[in-house]
């Protein structure tokens, strides 16, 4: 049998789709496994990045501020009315969209940072993204991030060896030289069992190499994305982040699976219609909250030892636009969930929403560094010391202290 140019191009193509995509899974073997801590702790953490900015003034909304309600208009929170906030103390209210997230903090497992930045200042999504995931203090710096550098940092025998990247590419704050594994749910109908079956078969005799990582893969996929965790006929982008939580907190459950995992949601940008029980902002929020339902539910005992961290680029205007939206801004919110974390909490050095006080005439005031609450994590819960963050994980922030107390 011959090959023409064309086919065996084709040919290589499909081979290589097929190791990459249906066999993803295939190196896990190769992938050193932990060593469980004298403590019997075993902790894991999830980052997710939020892309498009994040309106913490919407998530997290500041009823207490007399500034507050003149300037997010028609799509403020209060305490009652058209857009009721559940109540987190006496002054800020979290979107109804979160009841999940309202449960945790009231349960003492989940914090709000409010008034958080990176150390970027300007507004554009592309250098926010880079600054936010890479480490460093500006952009176009490295082409590493935070996360994986914090897995590289850790002593040779540590129970965190490597990382989980969800979805289709790897978040740029899980590149690097530590091993990573990828992942991303497929939401094309699957081959039956018996074709999947056959195929392995057939390349058994043809290429072992291929046919192993295809059972490997297969087999593992089958671990991520079980008959509940399909997507619902019709699902949405809330039913997508919830399946992606599903699939995961299956894979960090199991015990020899990954530690550390990194995801991103896209869509944040919401220049228009914004507010209202069923905006855009709402909607988001839905899917969010319902995904941090999903990793407690998934990582069952595990969620003992796991934090959970959310955030943003940048935050948006502290005044709402004509379209009852807002633009690109500064200041905005983190959130922490998970069993670790020392919750019921809002942290903030409140700067205020007074015109004098607005950053730049026009967006909260960052009064908390975001590195220094990454910090925090990193050395509370997977024990890195704070010059190895100063130095390696975010290079040149020794002025950025990690923020105390934020896990148990």
């Amino acid at each position: 049998m011959t090959m023409d140019c064309e086919s065996r191009t084709s040919w290589r193509a499909s081979r290589r789709a097929l190791l990459l995509g249906g066999a993803a899974f295939a190196a896990w073997a190769y992938i050193p496994k932990f060593a469980r801590a004298a403590d019997a702790r075993d902790p894991r953490l999830v980052v997710i990045i939020l892309r498009g900015a994040l309106d913490g003034l919407a998530t997290v909304a500041p009823i207490g501020d007399p500034d507050y309600a003149g300037l997010h208009g028609s799509i403020a929170l209060a305490k009652d009315g058209a857009h009721p906030a559940s109540m987190l103390d006496s002054f800020f209210g979290l979107h109804p969209a979160m009841p999940e997230f309202a449960r945790m903090y009231r349960d003492k497992k989940a914090a709000v940072v409010h008034a958080v930045a990176t150390s970027y200042r300007e507004r554009s999504h592309f250098d926010g993204q880079d600054v936010l995931e890479s480490g460093f203090a500006g952009p176009g710096r490295v082409q590493s991030g935070w996360l994986n550098r914090a897995i590289e940092a850790l002593p040779a025998g540590e129970r965190v060896t490597s990382g989980l990247a969800i979805g289709p590419t790897t978040p740029l704050v899980l590149r690097g030289a530590a091993p990573t594994v990828g992942w991303a749910p497929v939401n094309l109908p699957t081959a039956a069992d018996d074709t999947a079956t056959r195929l392995v078969e057939l390349y058994r005799h043809r290429d072992p190499a291929l046919a192993q990582a295809l059972s490997q893969g297969l087999q593992l996929d089958k671990i991520a994305i079980g008959d509940e965790m399909k997507p619902k006929s019709g699902g949405n982008a809330v039913e997508a982040m919830r399946q992606v939580a599903r699939g995961a907190a299956k894979l960090m459950a199991a015990d020899d699976g990954p530690r550390v995992a990194a995801l991103a949601f896209d869509g944040w940008d919401t220049h228009a219609q914004e507010g209202g029980p069923v905006g855009r902002l709402a909607q988001l929020l839905g899917g969010l909250d319902g995904a941090l339902a999903d990793f407690e539910k998934g990582l069952g005992a595990h969620w003992r030892d796991t934090v959970i961290v959310v955030a943003t680029e940048f935050g948006r205007t502290a005044k709402i636009n004509g379209t009852e939206g807002t633009d690109h801004g500064t200041g905005t919110v983190a959130l922490l969930a998970g069993g670790a974390v020392k919750g019921g909490r809002v942290i903030a050095d409140w700067p205020g929403l007074k015109p004098a006080n607005l950053f730049e005439a026009r967006d909260l005031a960052p009064t908390t560094d975001l590195r220094a609450i990454l910090k925090g994590v990193l050395h509370d819960h997977l024990g890195l010391s704070e010059r190895v963050l100063a130095e390696r994980v975010f290079p040149d922030s020794g002025m950025v202290k990690p923020a105390k107390g934020l896990v148990g």
